[in-house]
């Protein structure tokens, strides 16, 4: 059993050698943490929760209606669900995704994530690219990695820039969805339909 408070709020979590970080908060994770506030009017997305550390820390200060966790483990998700009982925030929505796959929602103000940094670029491609369309203009997404150049010039790529915290060892990356950035993807979309209509009427003629 993990004890520990975090912004001032006593949470425990039940793990097991499954778990990612079974036997200590992972300092990466706090070290989002640390940098994210969360707002009573925010809907908030977990993605990769594990055991549940960031989506239950949210249930207790902003409550629980507004939260959804989601892991691709079953055994996370498991874990997850009898966290939220262990810390009295029971009815938090927690689902098995593999990534966005069981989240339609796309009105979020905060999605958080500690993706695998172990890996190839596909998992965080995924959360990033998709993520863009799930949040609400002025929403932000929230990463921690150990990697650098990777992120920063994807979410600059997608947000059209991205505030970047050292912390620990850790990147913590802060990427806000703008309206700016909204309409360059619209007028570059338009400008491949238009390009798309040509061609088809270019091969009709």
């Amino acid at each position: 059993m993990i004890s520990i408070e975090i912004k001032n709020v006593n949470l425990k979590f039940e793990t097991d050698s499954s778990n990612f970080s079974p036997n200590d908060i992972d300092t990466g994770t706090l070290a989002m943490l640390s940098v994210t506030d969360f707002l009573p009017s925010d809907k908030v997305l977990d993605l990769g929760c594990g055991y549940g550390v960031v989506g239950i820390l949210a249930g207790k200060l902003i409550g629980q209606d507004n939260i959804i966790m989601c892991d691709i483990s079953e055994s996370a998700v498991k874990q997850a669900k009898i966290n939220a009982e262990l810390n009295e925030v029971p009815n938090i929505d927690i689902r098995l995704s593999n990534g966005y796959q069981n989240v339609p929602d796309n009105d979020f103000t905060l999605i958080l994530s500690n993706p695998p940094y172990h890996t190839d670029f596909s998992v965080p491609k995924h959360f990033i690219e998709v993520g863009f369309n799930k949040l609400v203009l002025g929403g932000k997404i929230i990463m921690v990695t150990k990697r650098l150049d990777w992120y920063k010039n994807k979410l600059t790529s997608i947000f059209g820039g991205v505030k970047i915290y050292e912390i620990n060892g850790y990147y913590v990356f802060l990427a806000e969805k703008r309206k700016n950035t909204v309409k360059k993807k619209e007028k570059k979309i338009n400008k491949l339909s238009k390009k798309l209509q040509r061609k088809k009427a270019d091969h009709l003629s």
